[in-house]
This record gives structure tokens, sequence and C-alpha cells, in this order.
């Protein structure tokens, strides 16, 4: 006789004793080892749907004839939902079932943790009052204005800060917070999260940024304030060294008063299906959660992101602020004909900030420049004389090609970053260009994007390809960072090919039409320049739920709670991992821990070590790799092992053979 299916059991239980609302503990009950199940069947899940399970009449009969205790088969839902003015719009639904479930699947793991290893329980238990965290915080912020010069770039920080503070009072919901670069956004947001934390009994403080470089900077702000053991850092490239058993354990639910992490891992637990990956999730309700640069959410995914924070404000007490310099519009209805973006509703969106135009006006330490017009392309050699008449530049380019075909034209001595270098590999680069930066010694740099948004670098004079407005703003915010001069220089200019289709194409295009048509306006830099530049760049985009995620989740059909969990969770993927795999790489430490992964086999704690050795390739190239035999496959990782594999310039090679350099 074949084992019963508890879970199955359970669901159909729970929908025969409660009719149409009994299928929420349903998807609960047989989800809540294998993740939440799709209604429907989906031949690309590999699993069944709710609905199937549910006619397996077997496994419930032969749990009945166990005779199971009668004060848990008694027990009945009410015949509406406790939350009704919840399902008046379908929006809201599928969170609220993922919450309830991310309630059920921690206190399980939790359970079994406090009964199988006691010790490894109790290693979770801390106190944390952020009422004591504020009074370090007003510490260090007395310290750091004490010690300020009283210039009229402080005392416009200053102003931004008493603002954040004051304006903690507002009722919780959403807000933006427009800082011009250099504002002190990350201390400023920090203390109206602080504050209207302890005002409305928030639980903790979120804080979710696009690029793990600037995760790390920020995580090591506000772990000099509150301490190590305050602020919890969840990414991928997290060095182990900074882990505990604690902080590991904490990454699991989140349960700690800071949190630092990603928008992949912050938005894609919001829309996951997996347990370990749902967690988290009520740790984000009655929370204060801050969207760093905010420009950086995926148009492709920008509706059910905008949809899944309505929610979090309305049901769920959670406080979110958009944080920037360059606000996306986000509000009304944005886009042209069908392919429209059902932003939030007028008024809902606070500003923290008054009279954001007048603070850039005080903040602006650039001119930024056009090289020749909108339309005249420049080629690579051209650009390469410009930079050679400045002894410390940046220039920031579109692709990895971009940056190496720059590169080649530059003298010795450049420095060239992308991502085919490892995270440890551009850490150490970009730490040897600040110091060479405050030695006042030469110093140009060849970077893609990843050294734009939020990397705490000053480079008096900063290049940048044509792109979207915002990256320009970013890339801008590189130079005369500290105000060193009255004014940097920034130059835009027209590289030999266009960006890549999509997107990046879009943004430029829209960028380009904003300086034919506002070309003093879209020189300045001002918040009213990005309101334009945004309404363009959003009318010619083809959507903003690419994935058809709102359907699965918020159609008609979740009236009666049937909701396609796992396909949606399949769809929403901020980065597109499937096409990408890992290759670790052998620079500086990472040997030994090959060392470990061939002798030792795979870990948790060893897998998050050598992230900070991978770069990220695709499918494709990884097969090339692997044909031409410069890669091996180490217990399901990739590992270099050739030399001519990883450049100590350039980083990995995807074209290596293992006789390139012969």
């Amino acid at each position: 006789m074949s084992k019963i299916d508890h879970s199955a059991a359970g669901a159909r239980y729970a929908v025969q004793k409660n009719e149409g609302i009994g299928r929420i503990l349903a998807y609960l009950i047989a989800g809540h080892h294998t993740g939440l199940p799709d209604w429907y069947y989906e031949s690309g899940t590999g699993k069944k749907s709710l609905e199937e399970r549910l006619k397996e009449i077997e496994h419930l009969q032969r749990a009945l004839d166990g005779n199971p205790p009668e004060d848990i088969l008694g027990t009945s839902l009410p015949k509406s939902a406790p939350c009704q003015s919840m399902f008046e719009c379908t929006e809201p639904v599928h969170l609220w079932i993922r919450m309830l479930y991310s309630c059920l699947v921690d206190a399980d793991f939790l359970d079994t943790e406090a009964f199988m290893n006691q010790e490894k329980s109790d290693t979770r238990k801390r106190d944390y009052d952020l009422a004591e965290l504020k009074e370090k915080f007003d510490q260090f912020m007395a310290e750091k204005l004490t010690g300020a010069d009283d210039t009229p770039i402080n005392c416009a920080r200053k102003s931004i800060l008493d603002s954040c503070r004051k304006q903690a009072a507002l009722a919780p919901g959403l807000f933006s917070l427009t800082v011009p670069t250099g504002g002190g956004k990350t201390l400023s947001s920090m203390a109206f999260a602080l504050e209207h934390a302890i005002r409305y009994g928030k639980k903790r403080i979120i804080i979710a940024i696009p690029y793990t470089s600037i995760i790390e900077q920020t995580a090591a702000i506000y772990r000099g304030i509150f301490g190590d053991d305050a602020v919890l850092e969840h990414h991928s490239n997290l060095d182990s060294k900074r882990e505990t058993l604690t902080s590991k354990l904490a990454t699991e639910n989140w349960d700690a008063p800071i949190i630092v992490t990603t928008n992949v891992q912050f938005f894609e637990s919001l829309f996951a299906a997996k347990s370990s990956a749902c967690r988290k999730l009520h740790n984000i309700v009655n929370s204060v959660v801050i969207l760093d640069e905010a420009q950086m959410l995926p148009t492709d995914y920008l509706q059910p992101i905008v949809s899944v924070i309505k929610v979090l404000t309305e049901y769920f007490k959670t406080s979110i602020v958009l944080c920037t310099a360059t606000q996306p519009v986000l509000t009304g209805k944005v886009g042209s004909g069908t392919d429209v973006l059902k932003g939030f509703n007028e008024g809902s969106v606070r500003e923290l900030i008054h009279s954001p135009e007048e603070l850039f006006k005080i903040f602006q330490r650039v001119k930024v420049h056009i090289l020749g017009d909108a339309d005249e392309r420049y080629e690579w050699v051209q650009i390469a004389e410009e930079l050679g008449k400045y002894q410390q530049a940046l220039c920031i380019v579109n692709t990895r090609n971009d940056c190496r075909d720059l590169y080649a034209q530059m003298p010795e001595g450049t420095v060239h970053l992308s991502a085919l270098m490892c995270p440890e590999h551009r850490s150490n680069v970009i730490a040897s260009v600040k110091l060479k930066l405050q030695e006042n010694l030469p110093v140009r740099v060849i970077s893609t994007q990843l050294l734009e948004a939020g990397v705490d670098i000053d480079f008096p004079v900063v290049f940048r390809a044509f792109s979207g407005l915002e990256s320009i703003a970013q890339a801008a915010g590189r130079c005369n960072r500290e105000g060193k001069a009255e004014y940097g220089n920034v130059f835009v200019f027209n590289p030999p090919k266009p960006s890549p289709r999509g997107r990046l194409l879009k943004a430029e295009n829209a960028a380009k039409e904003m300086f034919r048509l506002y070309p003093e306006l879209s020189l300045s830099l001002l918040p009213e320049a990005f309101k334009e530049y945004f309404i363009c760049y959003f009318n010619g985009l083809n959507g903003f739920d690419q994935h058809d995620i709102m359907d699965l989740l918020a159609g008609t059909d979740a009236r009666e709670f049937k909701i396609q969990f796992r396909t949606a969770a399949q769809r929403f993927k901020l980065i597109n991992d499937a096409q990408q795999q890992g290759v670790v790489v052998r620079y500086m430490g990472s040997n030994r821990l090959i060392d470990d992964l061939r002798f030792g086999g795979v870990s948790r704690g060893l897998i998050r070590r050598l992230q900070r050795f991978s770069v990220n390739v695709y499918d494709q190239d990884i097969r090339q790799l692997r044909d031409n035999g410069v890669i091996e496959n180490i217990a399901g990782v990739w590992v270099q092992t050739v030399e001519s594999l990883y450049d100590p310039v350039f980083g990995l090679d995807v074209k290596a053979t293992p006789n390139f350099y012969c």
C-alpha cells in the first residue's frame, strides 16, 4: 500500500470543511514542504496542480481512517475572509496567502530546529531595540555635524537630515526621498526610518539596493554606526569573513533590526513559491523599507513591482521610501496606447524634502557637455585622445566589448573595470584607484556601468557614453563628488556603435530626444528634467509586465483563490540566471577554496566564499569554455583549469583556449 500523502489529505479536508475559502489553507498545507503550488496545471513546473491534488480523495479517506484528534478536525474558518476588504480587488490576494505561508513555514523550520538542535536554535535568540540603535545613530550624527565645516553643501546636508527627521511624523505609507548625489541620502534615509519606526512601532528597517557594490559600501557605513550584530548584510557576493553563525541564521528569515539586501533578493522573495525563499516575508510586515536608487527598478517587471509596493503599504503596515536623485515617474497612468503602467494613486507618494529643485542647485558641482551633438559618433581613438588630456579621468561605457575596445586605445597604466572580473578582483582594483585619487597620482579608468551608481569615488573629469539620462546623472555623481573644485566636467559622447537593442537603446534614444528638445533642462540634471525624461522613455516601452505576472497572480480567478504561484515565481527573475552560470576563477586566495571543493565537496558556507571569486557568463559561453578545455565541473561547480582563462587586467576571457597565450 502506498504512503499517505498527508499534505494532499490536509488540503482536501480544508476545502471540504471550509468550502471556497478553504483553498487558502489548502495552498499552505499542500505546499508546506514543496512550495506554493499552481491552481491549474502548467507543464513547465513539473509539479501537480492544487486542483489535481484536491481530487485525490483516497489520501484523505485513509487519513481519516486513522482517527485523528477531533479538536483538529472540528476547527472551521469563518465563511468570509477576515480581511474581506482585501478582496474588493484581486491584487492583494496572492501576497496575503504568501504571508500566511511564510508564517507557517518559518514556524515549522524553527520548531524543528528547536527540537533537533537546541544549541543552534538558541544562537538565533537576540534582543534588539530600535530606540537603542537610534541613540547610537544620533550620537554618531551629532559628532559628524560638530566636526563639519559651515559650508553651503554641509548646511544643505543638514537641511535634508532635519527634513527627514521632521517628516518621519507623517502617517505610514509611501514616500519619496529626492536627494542630489552627495546629499547624504544614506544617512538621512536612515534618520527617517528610525524616527518613523519608533513612532509607529515598526519592527525593522530594510534597505534594498540594486548593486552589490553599493550594498557593501552601505552596510559598512551602518555597521560602523550600529555595530556588526545589528546589521544583516544579505547578498550573493558577501565576504564570508564578515559572516557569523548568527548572521547566517538571520538570512534565512530576516530576523534582524537592520537588513541591507538586493532588489533581486527583496522582490524575488515577494513573488517566490519555495518555502526557503518565503520564510522571510512575514518579517517584511510592519517594517520600513528604503528602496535605494529607485530608478533602477526593471521596467519589464515594473507593473507587478508597483502592485506589490502598493499592497505592502496599504495592507501590511509597511512604509516604503523611493530614494534616488533621479525619481522615475510612477504615479498615475504612464506610457502610451495599451502599454500603460498603472502607477501609484495621485497624492499617495509624499516627498520628504521641501523644494528638491532648490537643493539640487546647491549641489550642482559639475557642468555637463555634449561632445559634438547628440547624433555625431566618435571613434574610440578620438575618445582616448580626449581622455589623454587629463591626469585623472573616468570613462563609463555601455558594454564589456566597448570597455575592452576603448582600453586598447589607452596608454599603459590605464585601469579596466568590468563584470568579467570577479568581485574580489574588482574590490581590490577600486581600492587601488581610490588611493591614487587621494594621493593625487595619475589614474585613468575605463569601466562598464558597475562603477556608476552609488560607488563612493571622486574624479575631477568623467566621460559617459550616451545612455539613459538617469545613467548620465549617476556617472556625473562620480565627478567632483567632494566639491574640490568649483565645477567638475562631465562629457557625454556618442560611441562608435549604439547601445544593444532593447531597454538600453530606448533609454539612450529618450535621452537624446531630451537633449534635442530641452537642451538646457537636460544639461541641468534637475528633478524636472527626469520627470520629462521618464515620460519620454516610458512612452517608448512595450509594456511593463512583459512576463504576464499580473494575469497569473491577480486575474479574475484570484477572487476564487485560483492562483499560479509556481509559474509566476519561475517567470519573475530580475536577473535571468537560467541563461547564466558562474565560473570560479583562480584569483589570489581562491586556489585553497577550490581544493576544499575538490576534496571536501559542496557546502553552503564554501559556496558563499567561492562567490567572491566567481564570474557569471552566458550558457553558450560555458559550453564553449568547456569544449575548449579551460573549465572543469567539480561537484556541480564550474572551475577554471588553465591560466589563460583569467587575465589580471580584463578578468575572464570567454574566448580563451589552453594555448591562447602560446
